[in-house]
């Protein structure tokens, strides 16, 4: 099987990526600074086909020499978090992003004209590439016509985007673009750099919404805080489904110099998404309560992919339901908070 390097390989969705393609088949090298959440043990660490390095993807001549005899590079590491990071660290999005970037880029450019296995790099982009659309779903392609993001992670993750085009256009390195959008799944941590948030009652860093709710009605919080009023649309994808998109485009020749959204196609509101979490933490009976709390800058009001292209050029649909999100996260996270790592 093949062998692939993963930037981020720590993080969130790096973590459901690895331990597909590793049930799969694949060799993976993996390198993190482990920024995010910290050292943090994983299932797989000591599986014979994982090679972990512990570095700065920001480092060229490391991740040229960790992409060396591998056919496949998924470019994922990012500093990443949710809307109250995205605000509270503007200018350190854009610039760690773009370093990262463009040690990427230098590495790949570098092995993929030496002449080695290299085949294609996959870039991690997201649905905040489409922050400015006033139509829905959004298509592949509409990144392109659309104003740019007013965030400045938006910006900088539809800046991956263009890096990608232009080592192909220049250098001819083949690309894949990836957009998840909206993941939920177990093994979320508190990121380092987040600020605990006053939330009503309850103090927590913000981060994203599935887990932030469940979070502060295990801690007892009612009536419910919800940013803004609610009517935020998202779809939340089980981490699962978008490490199962990502590798169905590598060995793709289909998805050679192609974006894709990787996403479920049902979308729900904040205030639908309270409602479902309240009863399954409150009781089916108990009608929610909640209050509105000022939304922070940039928080975009709706995010809905086309799926259509993953699902006919890739054959690939999300499976899990955001039922099964919850029950699986509520008992995850109440461990969590009890281990004092929430």
């Amino acid at each position: 099987m093949p062998k692939v390097l993963m930037t981020g390989s720590a993080g969130f969705i790096g973590g459901y990526l690895v331990e597909m393609l590793l049930d799969q088949g694949w060799t993976v090298v993996g390198v993190d600074n482990y920024s995010k959440y910290g050292p943090i043990k994983r299932s797989y660490d000591d599986h014979p086909n994982y090679h972990f390095t512990e570095g700065d993807a920001r480092d060229p001549l490391l991740v040229e020499k960790l992409l060396e005899g591998c056919d496949h590079f998924i470019a994922a590491a990012a500093m990443i978090g949710g809307i109250s990071y995205f605000n509270k660290h503007a200018y350190d999005l854009m610039a760690i992003n773009e370093a990262i970037m463009g040690a990427s880029c230098d590495a790949a450019i570098k092995v993929f004209q030496s002449g080695g296995p290299l085949k294609k790099v996959t870039y991690v982009s997201s649905s905040m590439a489409y922050g400015s659309t006033d139509r829905w779903p959004s298509v592949e392609g509409d990144e392109l016509t659309i104003p740019p993001p007013p965030s400045s992670y938006g910006f900088q993750k539809l800046a991956v985007e263009y890096w990608a085009r232009a080592a192909y256009q220049q250098y001819k390195v083949p690309y894949t673009i990836v957009r998840p959008f909206n993941a939920v799944g177990v093994g979320e941590q508190r990121a380092l750099g987040d600020v605990e948030e006053e939330s009503g009652n309850v103090k927590l860093a913000l981060s994203h919404v599935v887990p932030d709710l469940i979070q502060k009605l295990l801690k007892g919080q009612d009536p419910l805080h919800i940013l803004g009023d609610g009517s935020q649309v998202r779809c939340y994808t089980h981490g699962s489904d978008l490490a199962a998109g990502i590798v169905a485009t590598l060995e793709n020749e289909a998805a050679t110099n192609q974006d894709f959204n990787i996403s479920t196609p049902v979308h729900t509101t904040v205030l639908e998404l309270a409602d479902v979490i309240w009863r399954k933490i409150k009781g089916p009976d108990e009608p929610l309560r909640y209050v509105s709390d000022e939304p922070f800058e940039n928080d975009v009001q709706k995010r809905i992919p086309s799926v259509d292209k993953a699902r006919d050029l890739l054959g690939f649909e999300a499976k899990v339901t955001l039922d099964e999100m919850i029950d699986e996260l509520v008992p995850w996270i109440r461990h969590a908070l009890e281990e004092g790592i929430l």
